[in-house]
């Protein structure tokens, strides 16, 4: 593994080198924290490396460009903790207001910094919700409450898991699709 400094457009750029036996062809990464790895076989020379990055600086002055800002890890933290109890509130209000269609028992509510997805149900009747759930619009928020809720009853995505849903939402195929352009909020 080798660092290396490339200047694109005025604009020096550091590289991860890294050379793996396995691999076959020269493979290029760019980071969310914009950092950028190249592996390449065992036997291509640097020189064809250094090439091969300046044929794709273009490329790849662009896609750093364009991606979003990575916030701190301690400024992650402490959004999460000053965030977490009103989720929390305001999730809690919501369970028991929504549960009122369904009367299902469940044990404990948890908010979370999840990276993948606004919410979870255990096997044993745990509801987790990641504390950006509270940033939603009203609707998307409680369309992923009422999700976790009928996994209470259906923990699958049956049509029977879906027929629950469609109690309390049955436009829920649309509020879905409005929720996958919140995803990236995740992060």
């Amino acid at each position: 593994m080798k660092t290396k400094r490339i200047v694109i457009d005025n604009q020096e750029l550091l590289y991860t080198l890294r050379k793996n036996r396995r691999s076959r062809c020269i493979r290029l990464i760019i980071h969310s924290d914009r950092s950028i790895t190249i592996t390449a076989p065992l036997g291509v020379s640097e020189l064809i490396i250094d090439r091969f990055v300046e044929e794709k600086s273009g490329w790849i002055v662009s896609k750093i460009n364009s991606l979003k800002p990575v916030m701190p890890k301690e400024a992650k933290r402490r959004e999460y903790l000053e965030n977490k109890e009103k989720a929390r509130r305001l999730i809690t209000e919501r369970i028991v207001a929504l549960n009122g269609i369904y009367g299902f028992k469940f044990n404990k509510i948890s908010i979370r910094n999840q990276k993948t997805c606004w919410g979870s149900c255990s096997k044993r009747g745990n509801l987790n919700f990641n504390y950006k759930i509270a940033l939603l619009p009203e609707r998307a928020r409680d369309y992923v409450i009422v999700h976790e809720l009928c996994h209470l009853a259906e923990f699958n995505h049956s049509p029977r898991f879906w027929d629950l849903v469609s109690r309390a939402f049955p436009d829920y195929k649309e509020i879905r699709a409005d929720l996958r352009k919140h995803s990236v909020n995740l992060e």
